[in-house]
């Protein structure tokens, strides 16, 4: 029998390749189709701009993804940030003027053009985009401001992220002092987790309390550790508000723009205060009132000799009256009367004697 001819190796691999390449399409159009493919979208709000660098007085549309359907976000340019880590110094660093507000639609996206604007602080910049009212997220997209100056991020910037896991309480009680007008002091403490890629090294932290409608006054506070990826931490911070402050008070805890935490604190009223001031309005005029009498007896003139201002007691055996005591007696003798002008007497009567006018009728 004659040879069968051989086959040529290109004609015997061609098949295979041609069913390889074909399981390789399916596969990737498979993988394409799963639900992972857009997690990405999945994982949170995305933020797209349609130029990477523009000028003062140009403007960039905003275009979003994935946030909450009806929320309004708020779309600013910030300097000193980069995606991924917030903005050094909140809102401070931002062009709030030329801000834009914007509602998302129902599907969660939105698309908003914004006029470019410097920021008070140098570049690198971002477009900031964050929720308003409700809960709370943001999303970065990195963007050049042409002719704006750039700096380094400051030391310590990194690309960890601090979110507040619970436990936000204040710590303390008021003392004796307080009571009496003391500035009250609390400690804040909670936990917080870095959620970021890099680690947390020394964060500083911007605390303030705020009272009916005033805007609260931030203080900044560096708390000492470091809070590594993944990882959580309890941090402690004082908090005092001014001397005699009492009311109802809320204090709010921010880091790199956001508001971890809000804790309210409803301050007593340091009735100690009061009660000095009751007792100040009595004792005082209690005081003055001592105090005239005393002045008023040093300079009342000295009181006459008692001689001259009581009756001199008449001798005994001079009556004091028509009448003497006991109703007996001849009374005084009258200034216009004297033995030298009374009538004299008829002849053979004696003169009456002072023992003959002691006499009462009865004897006569």
């Amino acid at each position: 029998m004659p040879p069968k001819p051989s086959t040529p190796p290109l004609a015997r691999t061609a098949p295979r390749a041609v069913a390889a390449l074909v399981v390789l399409a399916l596969l990737g159009l498979g993988c394409a189709l799963l639900p992972g493919s857009v997690a990405s979208a999945a994982d949170g709000p995305t933020v797209r701009l349609s130029a990477a660098q523009a000028g003062q007085g140009g403007s960039v549309t905003v275009k979003g993804a994935g946030w909450r359907p009806g929320a309004l976000l708020m779309v600013l340019i910030c300097g000193r940030s980069k995606p991924g880590r917030g903005v050094v110094g909140g809102t401070d660093s931002c062009a709030n003027a030329e801000g834009r507000a914007v509602t998302t639609g129902k599907d969660g996206a939105f698309s908003k053009k914004l006029p470019v604007a410097e920021p008070p602080v140098p570049c690198p910049c971002v477009v900031h985009v964050a929720t308003v009212t409700g809960a709370k997220e943001r999303a970065d997209a990195a963007f050049r401001v042409a002719g704006h100056p750039v700096k380094p991020l400051p030391k310590g910037a990194t690309g960890g992220r601090l979110a507040v896991l619970g436990g936000t309480r204040l710590e303390g009680s008021s003392g004796l002092l307080t009571w009496f007008g003391a500035p009250p002091q609390r400690k804040l403490v909670l936990t917080v987790g870095n959620t970021g890629s890099e680690p947390v090294e020394d964060p500083v932290f911007r605390i303030g309390a705020s009272h009916g409608v005033f805007a609260p006054e931030w203080e900044e506070q560096r708390w000492q550790g470091t809070v590594a990826p993944g990882g959580k931490a309890r941090i402690e911070l004082p908090v005092e508000l001014t001397g005699g402050a009492h009311g109802d008070y809320l204090v709010s805890l921010r880091f790199g723009g956001d508001v971890l935490a809000e804790q309210p604190w409803d301050v007593g009223r340091p009735w100690g205060v009061t009660v000095f001031w009751l007792l100040l309005c009595v004792v005082v005029p209690a005081a003055l009132f001592r105090v005239g009498m005393v002045i008023v007896d040093r300079l009342r003139p000295p009181r006459r000799v008692a001689s001259a201002r009581r009756r001199r007691r008449p001798p005994s055996g001079v009556s004091r009256g028509r009448h003497g005591a006991g109703g007996r007696g001849l009374g005084a003798a009258l200034p216009w009367f004297t033995p030298d002008a009374a009538p004299p007497a008829p002849a053979g009567s004696r003169a009456p004697s002072p023992h003959d006018a002691r006499r009462t009728p009865d004897e006569n």
